[in-house]
């Protein structure tokens, strides 16, 4: 069964930092595009990052600067490592993943498996 299992939220004050994780199982996420997305209550989930097979890692103007992305392949998984955190940032962080090689990474509709989220709460 393909699951994806987030971690690594919580309460931080603006311009801390976090670093999330997400373990994939079921699949061998190396070859799998993931992507980071997030939501607040009332809006659209938007994608915040992404990382495909061949390393290459994309973000979205918001965050460029402050958010990394990267994979260890040998846990099965992919971190998003956010500094300079503001309370802009604040939502339920999604991971999320596909096989598919061709796609546009930071649209929600691009992937096919989902993790549950974890809460990123930036505030003094």
């Amino acid at each position: 069964q393909l699951q994806l299992v987030e971690s690594g939220g919580g309460l931080v004050q603006p311009g801390g930092s976090l670093r999330l994780s997400c373990v994939g199982s079921g699949f061998t996420s190396d070859s799998w595009t993931i992507g980071w997305f997030r939501q607040v209550p009332g809006k659209a989930r938007e994608g915040v990052s992404c990382i495909k097979s061949s390393g290459s890692t994309n973000y979205a103007d918001s965050v460029k600067g402050r958010f990394t992305i990267s994979r260890d392949n040998n846990k099965n998984t992919v971190y998003l490592q956010m500094n300079s955190l503001k309370p802009e940032d604040t939502a339920i962080y999604y991971c999320a993943a596909t096989p598919r090689r061709t796609l546009v990474c930071l649209m929600r509709g691009s992937y096919d498996v989902w993790g549950q989220g974890t809460q990123v709460t930036v505030s003094s």
